[in-house]
C-alpha cells in the first residue's frame, strides 16, 4: 500500500528540523506549535546520552511521544478511512488507529534518525476558525518541494490532521488505497493487511 512518491512522507519530520523561519509578524499560534515539536525532536537527536547504542529503543520512542502530541493519529485515520469508520465500533477505531499509527511513525522513524541537514522555509500561515495550514518549502540541493501541514485546533492547541507534499495529500492517498481495497475486497481484509505490515515493522 506504498507508493515511491509517498517515501517522502518518511521524512516529513526530518526535513522539518532546521527552518528557516517567517519573521515573528507573519507566524501565528499554528506555525509556533510545530516549531515547538521540532526543537523537541532536535534536542532528542542532540541528545549524546541517547546516541548511545544501548539507548537507541529509547530514543525512538521519545520521538514517537513528541509526533504523537503533534500529530492527530485519530482524525488522520477517520479521513484516511472514509465512510467505512462510521460503521465501525469503538474497538475497532482504536484497533485502526493503533494499526496507522504504526504505519506512519515506522515510515518517518529510521529517516529522521538520519537527517542530513535540508533546509526548509515557511511561507505562511493561513487561520480559519479551527482549521489552519502552515505551508512550508523544503530545499534539498536545487530542489524545492512544497510541504503543507493542516491542522486542527482542539482544546487550545493545533493538531497535525494532514500533510500535503507537493500538492498530494498524505490522508486523501491513502484514502485511495484503502478504498480499492474495500471495494474489492473488505474491512477484515484491509485490517488484515494492515495487520501483517505492523508485525513486520515491529519485527526484531
Amino acid at each position: 500500500m506504498q507508493t515511491s512518491r509517498w517515501m517522502m512522507i518518511g521524512v516529513v519530520l526530518a526535513l522539518q528540523i532546521v527552518m528557516g523561519g517567517l519573521s515573528s509578524a507573519m507566524a501565528g499560534p499554528a506555525t509556533d506549535s510545530i516549531k515547538g515539536t521540532i526543537d523537541e525532536v532536535l534536542r532528542i537527536l542532540n541528545d549524546k546520552e541517547l546516541k548511545a547504542p544501548a539507548r537507541l529503543e529509547d530514543r525512538r520512542q521519545r520521538l514517537e511521544k513528541v509526533v504523537a502530541q503533534r500529530f492527530d493519529y485519530p482524525e488522520m485515520s477517520r479521513r484516511s478511512l472514509g465512510a467505512q469508520w462510521n460503521q465501525l465500533s469503538d474497538k475497532d477505531k482504536q484497533e485502526f488507529v493503533d494499526l496507522f499509527r504504526t504505519l506512519l511513525t515506522n515510515t518517518y522513524a529510521d529517516r529522521v534518525e538520519t537527517y542530513s541537514g535540508e533546509g526548509v522555509q515557511y511561507l505562511n500561515e493561513r487561520t480559519e476558525k479551527e482549521y489552519a495550514e502552515v505551508r512550508t518549502k523544503v530545499l534539498s540541493g536545487k530542489t524545492e518541494i512544497p510541504m503543507d501541514y493542516r491542522l486542527l485546533n482542539k482544546s487550545n492547541d493545533w493538531h497535525v490532521y494532514d500533510v500535503v507534499v507537493d500538492g498530494v495529500s498524505l490522508v486523501n492517498n491513502y484514502r485511495g488505497q484503502f478504498t480499492k481495497i474495500l471495494h474489492t475486497s473488505s474491512y477484515p481484509e484491509l485490517v488484515d493487511q494492515l495487520r501483517k505490515k505492523s508485525d513486520k515493522i515491529k519485527a526484531p
